[in-house]
């Protein structure tokens, strides 16, 4: 946890229309436009310095910078159709390169590595599937203590890792649990996550006068104002102010450990803006929150530490706090300090998730997760405030069936619109312009 404690001080899909030859040399209208996923995800909208903290601390050109960005987008959209596609053989995918130009799909299937191969992502045969390795974490989450206080599934190894603090710690919490070894990689860790508390200033907010976390994102709950964040900062009731001391508003409701979210309701002096801080101030814009792949490029925002960057190195990651199991965070390179908790992590233009703790710091590096926001969102019913830009009609059917504006939609939710079914390969929430016709890169017809 990273709160501070007053005590402690494109590559673009092709989408332009493609003239068709008719009958008697007729030419057809051109096709409707698709967007890509970079389009969709409004990767080219990045801010100068999002893209800035991403050369600093990822050692890329500008260059790269952007071209990461829009190749991340694709990637994941490619991804997420594989793994709809592979069913139960799917065993991750990832992506590599100072572009994140080469995408890795795995499978425990051989018949798959020719599909995997004509989307022009490689292939890779393995012998785990994500879902068998998924449910031997959750063997061990339930019997891990603070001696492995670390456990995620990597993909590229296609190995369950545990991170132990002591010798034999991970060896025991194996026999334990009955768990075979040949599963599993053990790290030896010198640090383990743990609370971090601090004052000093920054974009941020204080508990009940004694204690003080950073904002995650601004969000709406009807014609209230708010914003998500961690949920070790405050239990439902704890009052805040803002960074200016203001009154703010107060946690709706919290849950940690578990999970690590919560949400604040912010009184009428408040308004929610689709932005993150950015470096000097700056905004940075919010358009959507599609979780990035494996590999992909993220920058946090925080009240002590401002911008830096990293890559996600596995979703569904569990930690043992002093306090408690989290299950279902993303571990990340990048760095943060204490004062951090609660913060942005922005990728892109989407969101990704809240900063809930880690270990290190910005100046000799560190590891951090953060707290997916869609499950946030999702469980308070919360709608993330974003930038607008409604892209309009696109091609496909009027709207219609069962598909809304605001709903947060998992991988593999399926819904109709417009008459035809359509599957969720992305998890995200929904917003107007995102129709499942309008954006393959979320939504796959059946």
């Amino acid at each position: 946890m990273l709160k501070r404690h007053a005590r402690a001080a494109c590559t673009a899909l092709a989408a332009a229309g493609l003239l068709l030859a008719g009958t008697g040399g007729a030419t057809a209208d051109p096709a409707p436009a698709v967007p890509s996923a970079a389009a969709t995800l409004r990767t080219a909208d990045a801010a100068p310095e999002l893209l800035a903290a991403m050369q600093r601390d990822l050692g890329l050109t500008p260059t790269q910078a952007k071209a990461r960005l829009a190749h991340e987008a694709e990637a994941g959209a490619t991804a997420a159709r594989l793994r709809d596609r592979l069913g139960a053989a799917f065993a991750g995918a990832w992506v590599d390169g100072a572009d994140s130009a080469v995408l890795t799909v795995a499978t425990t299937r051989a018949a798959d590595t020719a599909a995997i191969r004509a989307t022009g992502a490689r292939a890779k045969l393995v012998t785990r599937t994500l879902a068998d390795l998924d449910g031997a974490k959750a063997a061990l989450d339930r019997a891990a203590g603070p001696a492995t206080p670390v456990r995620y599934v990597d993909p590229r190894s296609n190995t369950l890792v545990v991170e132990e603090a002591e010798a034999g710690a991970a060896a025991r919490l194996l026999a334990a649990t009955g768990t075979d070894a040949a599963l599993v990689t053990v790290v030896r860790t010198a640090e383990a996550p743990r609370p971090l508390y601090d004052l000093r200033g920054g974009d941020a907010y204080y508990m009940n006068g004694s204690g003080r976390c950073s904002v995650g994102f601004p969000v709406t709950k009807g014609t209230v104002n708010g914003f998500a964040t961690a949920g070790h900062c405050g239990r439902a009731g704890t009052t805040t102010t803002g960074f200016n001391q203001v009154a703010q508003g107060s946690f709706q409701a919290s849950v940690f450990p578990g999970n690590d979210m919560a949400w604040v309701a912010a009184n009428a002096n408040w308004s929610s803006t689709p932005y993150v801080k950015g470096s000097g101030g700056a905004n940075v814009q919010v358009a959507g929150s599609v979780l990035q792949p494996v590999g992909a490029s993220v920058c946090r925002s925080g009240s002590t530490t401002g911008w830096h960057c990293g890559t996600i190195q596995q979703h569904n990651t569990s930690v043992t706090y002093p306090e408690g199991t989290i299950s279902g965070v993303t571990r990340t390179t990048v760095c943060a300090e204490p004062g951090d908790s609660g913060g942005s992590y922005i990728s892109g233009s989407q969101a990704q998730g809240v900063t809930s703790g880690g270990s290190g710091n910005c100046s000799s590096g560190g590891t951090t997760f953060f707290q997916p926001l869609n499950p946030i969102l999702s469980a308070y019913g919360l709608t993330l405030k974003v930038s607008g830009s409604d892209p309009g009609p696109g091609p496909g059917p009027e709207p219609g069936g069962t598909w809304k504006a605001g709903t947060v939609y998992a991988a593999g939710a399926t819904v109709t619109h417009g008459g035809s079914t359509y599957r969720c390969i992305q998890g995200h929430q929904a917003q107007t312009g995102w129709e499942p016709p309008n954006v393959p890169a979320l939504w796959q017809r059946v």
